[in-house]
């Protein structure tokens, strides 16, 4: 079946729209870019036709390429797939500019086609690429709306003319926001920016479009670019003022990347060498750095977890059989923080819910957070009164359990004591019916041994929301020993609902992704005891892409709560427990008063209003640092394996069946290094062997803890990887 669709009024107004069956929204193919190009062609060659309308026959425009091209032009080029890239992203650059002249006479820049882009919705990536090649931007006044360039948050930038074509519309100043950091915005905002022309009435987008068509004249379809004397916003780079421009954003890059985003580097390169020379030949640049990225594994890693993997997940990949599991009304335990986030979240969701606490000032203030959060919203002009209204409609915050009759799903989320749980669990399946599912909300206790205060274990299930969990995408599903499909089904329905990103695990200790995160904390903590500089630990961590060092990542998460987690694991696991070293930094920091930002002291120092000055001098009174200090790459490798090392057992053990859930678990829960795609991403690019040869140096010299698993051994003998053995989907054997 056709994706776009001709059509010629009597006005001589062709109407090109695009509407891919079978989807929600459109996304452009292999297929859908011959179309597009046989369809201008037509245009161009009927006399009778006078100009060109592109729109979308659904709400929104498009929602960007299909990642299935990309792979095609790879296929194709057999073993130069290089090659392949560049000449299929050449051919898209050739549609485009062909859009762009519009059949003009290329010397006197007379007689093209006025063509120009009518969106209805949303229009991103090739979506908003194609309409900055027509010659005017339509796009309705849509409040749901968003326009804009987001591939970098995928590892790749704008590669079929984007990049060239808004920097030099904006210059590169004013349109690195939506180049770097792939800002997606609102069409008045895209208008007041300079990025789109109009912004309409929704009802009147087409004959506002035509209206233009049939008056435009030769002068309003010439791109700056393409006319005598253009210069580029802002300054070229041979401009003292763009010269500049260029000199503080490289600077910026490399402060906001620390090198590892490829992606970023790439751009600005494409935007500085294209800039200096004529468009066509910028438009080869610009294919030429687009290809050297989609060549790096990082982009590769980054488009499968953050695109192909987080949607899979979010579509219910891994949802057992069960009838639909939509929650109606759930109620919600506990109206601290965490409670008050998952309230706000479900009633955003339109979910109906029942917010307890013990004490009627307590639930009313987790309501509270609620407004809070909406009343934030209206003074950025996000939230209306009314959808304010509505929200905190659906929110009902008591003390009486009874309130929770009715509902089919509810969220524990009291104080984190298995007395306190159970003691809740009995008090409340006494009331709501027999086939409410009952998830409680926990980080490290264990979700087995939670489910024998239940009547129903199979219908006892784990979730672990991050905080905030308003901002945090990732919810945590745990499976206890004899929990239920239609539980699992349930939980990963309500996720999709309130619209998170689900990972499913096995019951363990600290699941998933505590159990990967402390080990980093813990590491980075074992090295200040060594002597081993505080900023180094915290400047190799940010060198390798996590977001906070481990040391700041303490003091954020506080250090008391440190303190309890390692007296509670060392109270379960006796003589086995291996983490003294880091006890006796923690609970020297907790006695001494130091329980991290919350308390205006922690391993960094504080001023008075909560801002970090510089690591705290008293660390290197009490651990001095030793006089000789490891190599950065040494300290980047112990900070990196303690995590990955600890996703491989996981997946050993069982604790998690998809490494797909591991790889985008590890980025969306604690930011573990976004460009290498994950940890099983990361050791793929490595390489299993040498990732055991690094694990032996490691294991030399710091013992243990970082002995390869037999899994990893195994992978190393044969030379596979991970996506290799377990990608799609397939289980750990």
């Amino acid at each position: 079946m056709p994706e776009l669709h001709y059509a010629t009024d009597a006005d001589g107004v062709a109407t090109i729209t695009w509407d891919v069956p079978g989807k929600s929204m459109n996304v452009m193919s292999i297929e859908g870019f011959a179309e597009l190009d046989a369809a201008i062609d037509k245009a161009l060659a009927d006399d009778a036709v006078k100009g060109v309308i592109i729109t979308s026959g659904k709400k929104d425009f498009a929602g960007g390429m299909d990642l299935n091209v990309i792979a095609k032009m790879k296929e194709d080029a057999g073993d130069d797939p290089a090659r392949g890239l560049f000449e299929g992203t050449m051919r898209i650059h050739h549609i485009l500019r062909k859009i762009e002249r519009a059949g003009m006479d290329p010397k006197t820049l007379k007689g093209g086609k006025p063509i120009a882009a009518a969106l209805p919705g949303t229009a991103a990536g090739i979506g908003l690429e194609i309409p900055l090649a027509c010659h005017r931007i339509f796009a309705a006044d849509n409040p749901k709306a968003k326009i804009g360039l987001p591939e970098i948050m995928v590892g790749i930038f704008p590669g079929a003319g984007g990049t060239t074509r808004l920097a030099r519309k904006l210059g590169a100043m004013a349109a690195a926001p939506f180049l770097l950091e792939g800002r997606m915005q609102a069409p008045a905002k895209m208008k007041a920016a300079g990025v789109i022309d109009e912004v309409v009435a929704p009802e009147d987008l087409l004959a506002k479009a035509k209206e233009w068509v049939l008056n435009a004249k030769d002068a309003d379809i010439v791109k700056p670019w393409d006319a005598k004397g253009y210069k580029m916003p802002g300054g070229a780079p041979y401009h003292p003022a763009g010269f500049m421009t260029f000199v503080g954003a490289s600077a910026m890059v490399h402060g906001k990347t620390m090198g590892v985003y490829p992606a970023a580097k790439a751009l600005l390169a494409a935007v500085y060498e294209g800039a200096l020379v004529p468009f066509d030949t910028a438009l080869k640049i610009e294919a030429r750095w687009f290809t050297n990225v989609l060549m790096n594994p990082s982009s590769g890693a980054m488009i499968r977890s953050l695109f192909i993997n987080k949607e899979a997940l979010e579509k219910g990949a891994n949802r057992p059989e069960a009838p639909d599991q939509t929650v109606k009304k759930v109620g919600i335990l506990g109206a601290g923080m965490m409670g008050a986030g998952i309230a706000y979240v479900s009633a955003l969701a339109g979910i109906e819910v029942v917010l307890i606490d013990r004490e009627q000032a307590a639930a009313d203030m987790g309501k509270s957070y609620s407004e809070g959060l909406l009343d934030k919203g209206i003074s950025r002009k996000k939230v209306t009164p009314e959808k304010k209204d509505h929200v905190l409609a659906q929110i009902t915050a008591t003390t009486d359990l009874d309130a929770l009759k009715g509902c089919d799903l509810i969220v524990e989320a009291v104080f984190e004591d298995v007395g306190v749980k159970a003691e809740m669990t009995e008090k409340v399946e006494a009331v709501v019916g027999e086939d409410c599912i009952f998830a409680t909300n926990t980080s490290t206790l264990p979700i087995t041994e939670l489910a024998k205060a239940s009547k129903r274990p199979e219908q006892f299930i784990g979730i672990h929301f991050f905080s905030p969990v308003d901002k945090m995408m990732l919810v945590e599903i745990i499976k206890g020993a004899q929990t239920g499909d239609r539980a699992v089904a349930k939980s990963l329905d309500f996720v999709r609902q309130i619209r998170k990103t689900p990972i499913v695990v096995n019951d363990a200790r600290f699941f998933y992704a505590n159990r990967c995160i402390i080990p980093y904390i813990n590491e980075g903590v074992r090295m200040v005891r060594e002597g081993v500089n505080p900023n180094l630990i915290e400047n190799a961590a940010k060198l390798v892409g996590m977001p906070l060092g481990p040391l700041q990542l303490t003091d954020e998460t506080s250090i008391d709560l440190g303190v309890k987690i390692a007296k509670a694991t060392k109270a379960a696991m006796g003589a086995d427990y291996p983490n003294d070293e880091v006890d006796e930094v923690l609970f020297w920091m907790a006695d001494e008063g130091r329980l991290g930002r919350k308390a205006n002291a922690g391993f960094y120092a504080y001023d008075d209003a909560g801002k970090r000055q510089g690591i705290w001098d008293g660390i290197a009174a009490k651990y001095p640092e030793a006089d000789g200090q490891p190599d950065l790459a040494e300290v980047k490798h112990r900070l990196l394996f303690a995590q990955v090392l600890e996703a491989v057992r996981a997946l050993e053990e069982g604790v998690l069946e998809d490494i797909r859930e591991g790889d985008v678990g590890a980025i969306l829960g604690w930011g573990f290094a976004p460009w290498s795609g994950g940890p099983f991403s990361w050791l793929d690019i490595l390489g299993a062997p040498r990732a055991v040869e690094l694990c032996e140096q490691l294991t030399a010299a710091h013992g243990p803890r970082f002995e390869a698993p037999k899994l990893l051994r195994d992978m190393a003998a044969s030379d596979q990887t991970f996506y290799g053995r377990f990608g799609e989907g397939k289980k750990a054997a």
